[in-house]
């Protein structure tokens, strides 16, 4: 018990992680990992089998085929293996898992912590133009830019030269942004 304040709970110990991700991602998350005292329980694709994170681990699990789509990317999958290796934690990384709040709700609903945003502020953050509007409304300077997303070329285009150059586009839900150092005319 927080004898600071009596009302706050002690959330529970980590003791077990499942990385779900590959490469170097997961070798650092590995190494975290034991820094912390935790144990890793890595998983790969059969293409992944000799993949440096796989015997870096305490633990590993081949979750599927080379198709990132029927193996990394599988949240069932990925609970499923986090519960039957007994991890209290998954850590997603990023890219694959890292933003899907299907996942992160997945993960909650099995009482597994997920390392990361929760499924709300993943909601709320990946759609680049909300996240904007939430930043404003929080009194957040954002940097200059439209307070719209666009569709329309011709719009954008307006826009764009209202902001000024360079200008840096955003997917509006993720993608990793297009960087153009260019003007449109």
């Amino acid at each position: 018990m927080n004898t600071q304040n009596p009302k706050a709970t002690t959330a529970p110990a980590i003791t077990r992680v499942l990385i779900a991700n590959r490469g170097e991602i997961a070798l650092r998350a590995i190494k975290v990992c034991r820094g912390r005292g935790f144990e890793t329980v890595a998983v790969y694709s059969q293409v992944d089998a000799a993949s440096p994170h796989v015997w870096a681990a305490d633990d590993s699990v081949c979750i599927g085929p080379a198709a990132a789509s029927k193996s990394y990317l599988s949240p069932r999958a990925l609970v499923h293996v986090a519960r039957m290796k007994g991890c209290d934690a998954v850590y997603p990384g990023y890219g694959f898992l890292s933003e899907n709040v299907a996942f992160a709700e997945l993960c909650a609903e099995h009482g597994i912590k997920f390392i990361g945003p929760s499924g709300e502020a993943i909601r709320m953050m990946g759609d680049k133009a909300r996240a904007r509007d939430v930043a404003t409304s929080l009194g957040v300077p954002v940097v200059p830019g439209s307070d719209a997303a666009f569709t329309d070329p011709s719009t954008a285009r307006g826009t764009a030269e209202k902001v000024g150059f360079p200008l840096l586009l955003k997917a509006k839900s993720g993608g990793g942004g297009l960087w153009r150092w260019r003007s449109l005319s």
